[in-house]
């Protein structure tokens, strides 16, 4: 530590998912970044590539392929693609505590992993020793990890509408879940389906039944409870830059009233600051720019639906990350990470 702050080291730096970190770090009262890599802007400030941190950072990019000297961070994010995460993971010296923004280490099954993102898993013993950080469902062992794997951003949503009634055996028969993200969900660098002008005034579904979060979601519901329904999980693209938008369909055994469901609710996440319970819909509007996840919902005799919205960036990514990184270092869990949306 230097002047009783972590020094911290971010890999994968030029991304929006490594811009929002830089953000919420260089506010952090208890953080000091060393370094940030990004090997295509390697050298560049990185005030010149994240505009909106001009006058807030002296920090240039360096290429991850140098020898970083690890004896210089305590903390290290891995804000890198799908693939890249586990050749840098079983590589951090023991000291170091990490967090891995990307899937790599998500999934204890090999095979799911392979299935669903497409490339093989080299390095599955350095998997065992991730634990999963969902901070509201996951947070005693998380507090205790030297490596965590965050979370995916539509998992997050799912999970944290549904973990409640997963608990607390309120679930039966096929769960339907319809969930909508911003284009800043596929990424900094434009491709054919996500570019604006392909975008701005559309709207689809992508991935019907095999979208990666899948096995995820499912892998930590069986640890919340008894879990052994069908999932349906649908993705559709919003016209929005940010934000992801979740609405859960569930039949319960008996009759719910909504004012049961908000005990219920208010009960499971009675210690998480950043899960807000919401009258009716929750709106992206004002969990943009925020670690807060909205929840809503509504019911009509034994037939439910949870809406969840949250920040895909924040909530759904670096948001989450930093909260898991509090928990591991022993602080309050909302230090640096009280942030405010706006209205509009």
């Amino acid at each position: 530590m230097a002047d009783g702050k972590i020094r911290i080291g971010i890999f994968g730096g030029s991304g929006y998912g490594g811009s929002e970190l830089l953000r919420i770090l260089l506010q952090h009262p208890q953080a000091s970044i060393s370094f940030v890599t990004a090997n295509e802007q390697a050298g560049k400030a990185v005030a010149d590539v994240h505009r909106n941190l001009h006058g807030l950072t002296d920090l240039h990019f360096t290429n991850a392929a140098e020898n970083l000297d690890q004896t210089a961070i305590d903390c290290a994010f891995l804000a890198l693609p799908h693939g890249q995460a586990m050749e840098i993971a079983p590589q951090l010296a023991l000291h170091v505590k990490a967090i891995d923004l990307s899937g790599d280490f998500r999934l204890n099954d090999k095979e799911e992993f392979e299935t669903h993102y497409g490339r093989p898993h080299t390095a599955m013993e350095a998997q065992a020793g991730f634990v999963y950080g969902l901070t509201e469902t996951n947070r005693e062992a998380i507090k205790n990890a030297r490596l965590i794997s965050n979370p995916g951003c539509f998992a997050t949503a799912t999970l944290l509408g549904l973990a409640p009634l997963v608990a607390n055996n309120l679930i039966t028969g096929r769960v339907v879940v319809d969930a909508k993200t911003g284009s800043s969900g596929s990424g900094a660098k434009a491709a054919a389906n996500t570019h604006h002008p392909q975008r701005m005034n559309s709207f689809y579904a992508y991935k019907p039944f095999t979208h990666q979060h899948v096995p995820e979601i499912e892998q930590e519901l069986k640890r919340v409870g008894e879990w052994n329904s069908e999932l349906v999980f649908m993705t559709h693209s919003l016209p929005v830059a940010r934000g992801i938008f979740a609405s859960i369909y569930v039949e319960t055994p008996t009759e719910i009233t909504e004012a049961e469901l908000n005990d219920t609710f208010r009960r499971f996440f009675a210690d998480s600051f950043f899960v807000r319970i919401v009258k009716g819909s929750p709106d992206i509007n004002w969990v943009k720019t925020t670690n807060f996840c909205d929840i809503g919902f509504a019911t009509r005799g034994r037939q439910l639906v949870v809406f969840s919205a949250l920040d895909n960036l924040v909530k759904g990514a670096a948001g989450q990350a930093v909260q898991n990184m509090n928990l591991m270092f022993g602080w309050e869990e909302t230090t640096g990470l009280k942030l405010v949306g706006t209205n509009p």
